[in-house]
């Protein structure tokens, strides 16, 4: 009775793990991929109403992708912390 009892609450365990490592990853990816797709259609925008600021904009452009992709970088490493630890 008590190994019963053991195996149904570490696999209860497991599925809430696998549980908050998803929510981690879709919350976590929700931000970077709403603030990317935000920075992107500014800086067409602004590349449309000024075209010689064209290599200035897509420089900082970039740069802002890649701090916003670190993030969802961080929930992916928090997600693998949950769901292994």
């Amino acid at each position: 009775m008590l190994e019963t009892q053991e195996a149904v609450q570490a696999a209860t365990s497991l599925d809430l793990k696998s549980l908050g490592a998803a929510f981690a990853i879709g919350a976590g990816a929700l931000g970077p991929g709403v603030g990317i797709g935000l920075l992107a259609a500014k800086a067409m925008e602004a590349i449309g109403r000024n075209p010689e600021a064209a290599p200035k904009i897509q420089t900082a452009m970039i740069l802002a992708a890649a701090f916003a992709e670190a993030i969802a970088i961080y929930a992916l490493v928090v997600a693998l912390i949950i769901k292994f630890i």
